[in-house]
């Protein structure tokens, strides 16, 4: 079973070659409460950031390309972290302040245009979160091959769809699929778009979850948990933004 989380794919295959190369004693295994542990202290790095830039980073004319460059450097900052399977808790915990400023700085913008828009995304975002543990632990939710075939393509579409779109506003001002102002008018497509990508979002926390527990289950060392939780960081992000932008068209 694949993770539809790009950072924690392939983990499974990883662990496996440690475990046989260098051996792991029980001791030094992960468990699912270290990765627990290490996703909660993320979060509160993640949310001590954005809360000070926030209060601290003036909204001045230079802002938006400083969130081109803080999005643009967290991009490559999860590509790095995830192409070579980095578990160092520094490096791990600079993309968790890194995504705290530009979380803190954009939604501070979306706030002043839509008053209670903010605290609406996170209570959304931590409510779809909490919701798939809960269907995940109940079972009423299953991790399949078919389920992470879906997810995963969907997943990989949105991606895909997000860049042209994104490179086409860059070069000829139009907006498609994602509307990247805050005051223009949305039509059916954005909502779709917006719709689905929560909903791919929130399933691929049930292949995430499944990950986790056969990750702990065969003995992966224990500083893998802090690369789960990175990965579940980089999943409660993207979820939070795509919620965020929908609740913004339905303001308009």
């Amino acid at each position: 079973m694949r993770s539809a989380n790009p950072v924690l794919d392939r983990l499974d295959d990883v662990g496996r070659t440690e475990r046989q190369v260098l051996g792991v004693g029980t001791a030094d295994t992960m468990t699912v409460a270290d990765v627990v542990s290490r996703t909660v202290g993320l979060l509160l790095v993640t949310g001590v950031t954005a809360a000070v830039s926030w209060v601290v980073v003036p909204q001045a004319a230079w802002i938006s390309a400083a969130l081109a460059g803080s999005a643009l450097a967290g991009l490559a900052l999860v590509l790095v972290i995830s192409l070579k399977q980095i578990t160092s808790p520094p490096v791990i915990v600079g993309y968790a302040v890194l995504q705290g400023l530009l979380l803190g700085v954009a939604s501070r913008a979306f706030e002043l245009v839509y008053p209670g828009i903010v605290a609406q995304a996170v209570v959304g975002t931590f409510g779809v979160f909490l919701g798939m543990a809960v269907l995940y632990r109940a079972r009423l939710v299953r991790a399949t091959p078919r389920l992470a075939r879906l997810v995963i393509g969907t997943l990989v579409g949105i991606v895909a769809i997000g860049l042209v779109n994104l490179v086409a506003y860059l070069f000829t001002g139009r907006q498609g699929a994602v509307v990247y102002s805050l005051s223009d008018r949305v039509g059916w497509l954005p909502y779709l778009f917006s719709v689905v990508a929560i909903i791919a979002g929130a399933l691929s926390f049930i292949l995430d979850f499944d990950l986790v527990e056969r990750s702990a289950a065969n003995r992966l060392p224990r500083r893998y948990a802090w690369y789960c939780a990175f990965g579940l960081l980089v999943g409660l992000i993207f979820l939070y933004w795509q919620i965020l932008r929908l609740l913004s068209y339905v303001r308009r």
